[in-house]
């Protein structure tokens, strides 16, 4: 079986769409994509196994829309403001599926966040050893279209320049956590500690571009003495920024890893933050109305506004951050971003601890009138003794929870030689009088480091995997499994070694029913047949 369909034909039409756009301003120009080359030992693994799946929508309401954002499915990593991990469309069935990549560099070019704008263009970010890369992709041949430079990340200089390349791979900074606006317009924060809101637009001539609007500059409230090639050896602070998203008044908040909170009010450009001292943020946060959810490597915190911009603590909520950093996590700490769910008017947040034998989920009861005695909800152990941690975040639908096992899991070199980690999906429910959670369901899946997704249209979680071979043949799979049973419906192959390894960016489910996964030298695709 070939591992996907030729290509020539689709790329000699799109040369020729290319060059006609240019020379006659009839077509728009893609440029051509090439494949990520596979690794040895790809003719020797199954290509495909399972059966296709029919399609059964699960029940239940998406989070509330929130009216800065794009649609929700399609508006950041965790495809909506709650952080559900969950998209409306229907992904692939499984029905004759065909897997297909774009390179984007030599070495790295990840494509991590991936979202797509309202005629379903790819709008992602793609980091590379020369900087972060936002491209402007076609979602059927993932040429891209529009392409614009981000600064370099003081990581990679400090990788390069003192040989420790894990500084790459644990750092969640310089553009992947970005958001789409309810304008198409692309809102992040760079390597500078600048908020950039960049828009993508057709010129004349057919060819797409992006325009940066507006430009954000942080560095009078954050400490912003990183390395860099003219700056090797700096002897102040470097907080770099980790994320941001608007709350539902239109403010961007922003966090930083060593711990500030901070917002940008776009009308006035006026700037506001506060410190959560001796305290990192390493990952993303969550907005809903009643106000922002951030979690540190200490504590969950609820946020609001003053009427200034200052961010104010509503609540805050330890939990147990262990002794140390597990294999498989950035820091000591939970290392997902908060859940926001609930059915029947329950208002519940949802994060994993960091407990040094067994990782707990932990769902707490929101709001500011509720009493710190009973705020927790439950804490519902997970995975093996000694063997539990993960670094993504968790998907919510209804009452619903799925957590995944990334332990082990710490680079692309971890799982080289035909090997993989402990692996492990579990799904909670919260009961419905609130009274405790259960355990519906455990699954063996090894899925080392993706962000999952839950297709609300057809029933199928979808997790990148990878399995032991005693071959050591490094073979990755798309895998969908039952979100009712937990049964594994089918998997298909996309690709073989370290180039096919995902690295901790999520799959993202298209409007078109196609799954993108980004991947370490680019993006692969998985599309059903016909």
């Amino acid at each position: 079986m070939t591992t996907r369909p030729p290509r020539r034909r689709a790329r000699a039409l799109a040369l020729i769409a290319a060059v006609g756009a240019t020379a006659l301003a009839l077509a728009t120009p893609v440029a051509l994509a090439d494949e990520i080359p596979l690794a040895p030992g790809h003719r020797l693994v199954d290509h495909y196994d399972g059966a296709p799946a029919t399609a059964r929508p699960v029940p239940g309401e998406a989070p509330p829309q929130h009216p800065y954002l794009a649609p929700n499915g399609r508006s950041g990593m965790h495809a909506d403001a709650a952080g559900s991990g969950t998209h409306p469309y229907s992904g692939p069935l499984g029905r004759d599926p065909k897997a297909d990549s774009e390179k984007i560099a030599a070495l790295g070019g990840e494509c991590a966040t991936v979202t797509f704008d309202a005629a379903g263009r790819l709008v992602t970010v793609c980091g590379t050893f020369s900087g972060f890369l936002l491209k402007l992709l076609d979602p059927r041949t993932l040429g891209t279209l529009a392409e614009y430079q981000l600064p370099q990340r003081s990581s990679t200089v400090e990788a390069i320049t003192r040989l420790d390349f894990e500084k790459i791979f644990k750092d969640t900074s310089g553009g992947a956590y970005f958001y789409l606006d309810d304008r198409d317009r692309v809102v992040l924060a760079d390597s500078r500690q600048h908020v950039l809101r960049i828009a993508h637009r057709q010129k004349a001539d057919g060819a797409w571009e992006f325009v940066v609007e507006d430009d954000w500059d942080l560095t009078s409230l954050v400490p912003h003495d990183c390395v860099s090639w003219t700056n090797l050896f700096p002897s102040g602070v470097c907080d770099p920024v980790t994320s941001v998203m608007p709350d539902w008044q239109g403010r961007i908040w922003w966090v930083t890893r060593l711990g500030r909170v901070g917002t940008v009010d776009p009308a006035t450009g006026a700037l506001r933050a506060v410190r959560l001292d001796g305290e990192e943020i390493q990952n993303s946060f969550s907005v809903a109305e009643d106000g922002v959810s951030i979690v540190s490597d200490h504590a969950l915190y609820s946020f609001r506004a003053d009427a200034d911009g200052t961010p104010r603590v509503q609540w805050r909520q330890t939990y147990d951050r262990g002794t140390g950093t597990k294999p498989g996590s950035v820091n000591q700490g939970s290392g997902t971003t908060p859940d926001l769910f609930g059915r029947r008017g329950a208002r519940y947040v949802a994060i994993t601890d960091n407990a040094d034998d067994r990782m707990n989920v932990l769902v707490y009861r929101r709001g500011t009138d509720v009493a710190e005695a009973d705020r927790l909800v439950c804490k519902v152990p997970v995975f093996g003794a000694g063997a539990s941690t993960t670094d993504n975040s968790l998907i919510s639908w209804g009452d619903s929870l799925v957590v995944e096992n990334n332990y082990g899991y710490e680079n692309p070199t971890s799982l080289t030689f035909g090997r993989s980690v402990v692996g492990g999906v579990t799904r909670i429910d919260v009961r419905p009088d609130g009274s405790g959670c259960d355990t519906v369901w455990e699954s063996d899946v090894r899925s080392p480091s993706t962000v999952p997704k839950l297709s609300t249209a057809n029933g199928l979680l979808y997790f990148y995997e990878k399995r032991p071979h005693l071959l050591a043949i490094d073979a990755w799979y798309l895998t969908a499994v039952d979100f009712r049973t937990g049964a594994r419906a089918w998997s298909r192959f996309t690709g073989t070694g370290p180039a096919y390894d995902n690295n901790w960016a999520p799959i993202t489910i298209g409007p078109d029913g196609t799954a993108y996964v980004g991947v370490f030298n680019g993006i692969v695709s998985v599309r059903d047949g016909g």
